[in-house]
């Protein structure tokens, strides 16, 4: 077991209904894409596979897929959706966990690495992709820039979200890279607000590209999004490429 927060039967229950904008096409299409053409004819494994946003349409897509999932209930949520001998998972931490087979494609969506929170693990997350990586295969990365370029001197909260549905912000500890994400989501009609918080270990792309190089792996491209546009000082966030060499 990891350092990764568990989630929990409710918040798995919750989390295809509060995540409904990134499973739209206009947000899954280019992701599918993407991940589609860099897997080829080969097998994908995606760590932190969670109730299958990404893995199921990818495999509906023709790619076949297998899945690391620390929560078995978001498992159990995936598998409303597809059979295990369509979409194998394999409950387990996406840092040490090992299933058979080598993959064309690794990947990890949607600032996922950023549940192991510490330097370490995530580290170790990168040695598993390329444990798991056939030579020539790579280890696709989303994740956000850590947004400290909106912290004047004083500040330690950063909103990201204010609407009347939901109230969002990240609060920072900057000496251990730990960003604490809270949420205030309206709960049903009666005016009440549902209050969660999740731990964060947030890490800048060359940090990422160093703990590439440890693991034998070497940057192929880094863009601003699925749909390849150019990454700059101003980007949100990014979509890294690392490949094994042949």
């Amino acid at each position: 077991m990891t350092s990764s927060e568990l989630w929990t039967h409710e918040t798995a229950e919750r989390y295809d209904a509060e995540e409904s904008e990134m499973s739209s096409a206009a947000v899954l299409g280019p992701t599918l894409a993407f991940l589609a053409e860099l897997a080829g004819d080969g097998r994908a494994l995606e760590f932190a596979i969670g109730t299958g946003r990404v893995g199921v349409p990818l495999r509906e897509h023709g790619v076949p897929v297998v899945g690391i999932e620390l929560s078995e209930h978001m498992v159990a949520v995936l598998r409303r959706k597809t059979d295990e001998d369509v979409l194998p998972v394999v409950v387990g931490d996406m840092a040490t966990t090992v299933v058979p087979g080598t993959f064309g494609l690794v990947y990890l969506v949607y600032n996922t690495i950023t549940n192991l929170l510490t330097q370490d693990e995530q580290v170790e997350c990168f040695r598993n992709a390329a444990r798991h990586l056939a030579p020539g295969g790579r280890f696709v990365i989303e994740l956000g820039v850590p947004p400290l370029r909106f912290l004047p001197p004083g500040q330690a909260a950063v909103p990201f979200d204010v609407s009347d549905a939901h109230l969002g912000f990240d609060t920072f500890d900057l000496v251990e890279q730990i960003l604490v994400s809270h949420h205030f989501t309206r709960d049903g009609h009666d005016g009440h607000y549902r209050r969660d918080n999740s731990r964060h270990r947030y890490a800048w792309p060359a940090e990422l590209d160093l703990m590439a190089r440890i693991a034998g792996l070497e940057l192929e491209r880094r863009v601003a999004d699925w749909d390849g546009s150019p990454f700059t000082q101003d980007s949100a966030k990014h979509i890294s490429v690392w490949r094994k060499p042949a």
